[in-house]
């Protein structure tokens, strides 16, 4: 079952994986208000509403760049008439102390959509540079990097657009995109094969089943019980080369839970088609960017 892992085409557009701008525009619309209550008290009494400034969107450390279309949608929101330039868009490289973006209009506006748009920014990007370390010690294994549904709620979609950007690929967005039985399904079906069974009986033909096996007794048996996909449930890679042994190409095999930096790569080599890291969108530090004066007048 290996081979699953292919080269991405170098033209690819993430950005058509992001909400349609009217649902991201309701979103911008509750994070400003989350954010600024009734009034940014601080700018209108400090800045001359007459006052303009251009702004650099500076990388403190080095990147993988994501959420930068995010941004700049929130500063055209809260400010219709500024000017935002991007210079090193989503899935780009960039280095400490490069420029992002340039972005410029009027300064009160901008600097009350400032926290909004980097906070978006830092965190997006922050997944992205996590899941390309992720990505670069799986490469050349054989297995795909996939995501999880581990990310904070209201931040989903964007959450995996960035897991996307980094070099992974998207596992279940929501629950109605597939079947995953987990220990408590088993417990209350009563077995494996009853889950299965029962799964086989009632979802479409084209939606993939998928168990999670903590031993190898219960690989085994969710293999022959006609499983499309298996997931090794926090097993060592010695574990999981003999479940890909025991299922024999009869299904698609992922390797979950205990995958660290340290782990990952003996994992990947294990044999197994799918590997899957919940801390790339669950916990990944928000990158260093921050929004510098270039001319303000």
């Amino acid at each position: 079952m290996r081979g699953k892992a292919h080269a991405r085409p170098d033209d690819l557009d993430f950005r058509s994986m992001l909400p349609p701008k009217e649902e991201l525009h309701r979103m911008i619309d509750g994070w400003l208000k989350e954010d600024i209550g009734r009034l940014d008290i601080t700018t209108e009494f400090l800045i001359p509403a007459d006052a303009k400034a251009r702004f650099l969107i500076n990388t403190r450390h080095d990147i993988v760049v994501c959420g930068i279309d995010v941004a700049a949608e929130v500063f055209h929101y809260h400010v219709p008439s500024c000017e935002f330039e991007i210079l090193i868009h989503d899935g780009m490289r960039a280095k400490k102390g490069a420029a992002l973006a340039r972005v410029t209009g009027p300064a009160r506006g901008l600097l009350t959509a400032e926290r909004t748009a980097l906070n978006l920014l830092q965190l997006l990007t922050g997944i992205a540079t996590l899941t390309a370390t992720y990505a670069d010690k799986v490469k050349g294994t054989g297995a795909t990097l996939i995501d999880t549904r581990k990310t904070i709620p209201g931040y989903r979609i964007l959450s995996k657009y960035a897991a996307c950007v980094g070099g992974a690929r998207n596992d279940r967005i929501r629950l109605d995109d597939g079947i995953l039985v987990k220990d408590n399904h088993i417990a209350v079906c009563g077995s494996i094969a009853a889950a299965v069974a029962r799964a086989k009986a009632l979802t479409p033909s084209l939606t993939k089943i998928e168990v999670e096996c903590d031993t190898l007794d219960q690989v085994r048996e969710a293999a022959e019980a006609g499983a499309d996909v298996i997931l090794f449930d926090n097993m060592d890679a010695d574990t999981m080369r003999e479940g890909v042994r025991i299922v024999a190409g009869r299904c698609e095999t992922e390797a979950s839970g205990g995958i660290t930096m340290d782990t990952i790569r003996a994992k990947a080599e294990s044999g197994v088609d799918y590997i899957s890291v919940g801390r790339m969108t669950q916990s990944a530090p928000a990158a260093d960017i921050g929004l510098d004066v270039s001319i303000a007048t």
